[in-house]
């Protein structure tokens, strides 16, 4: 199943306290039980004003419909096409 990368612009996303993190974790997890196993989140990265998620989903409608029943932001949805790594380049 393909896996995205998803951009989320939320200003102060480096701020979010633990415990602010842990409600958006929370009704992420919440609405993935909703709409079922095809969609899963891997991980998030929180930088200072964006969150960059990684999910596996059967296409990009799915990613931004999992946005939406969230309230969350999807400014950017982009499909990997490959992974490389310090291993590559052996």
């Amino acid at each position: 199943m393909p896996k995205y990368v998803i951009e989320r612009n939320i200003p102060g996303a480096g701020k979010l306290t633990p415990q602010e993190l842990k409600g958006i974790s929370q009704k992420s997890c919440s609405v993935l039980n909703e709409m079922g196993p095809r969609i899963q989140w891997l991980e998030s990265f929180v930088t200072d004003d964006k969150i960059y998620c990684v999910y596996i989903a059967p296409d990009e409608a799915t990613v931004r419909k999992h946005a939406e029943m969230g309230g969350f932001p999807a400014n950017s949805v982009a499909a990997v096409r490959t992974i490389i790594d310090p291993t590559t380049a052996g």
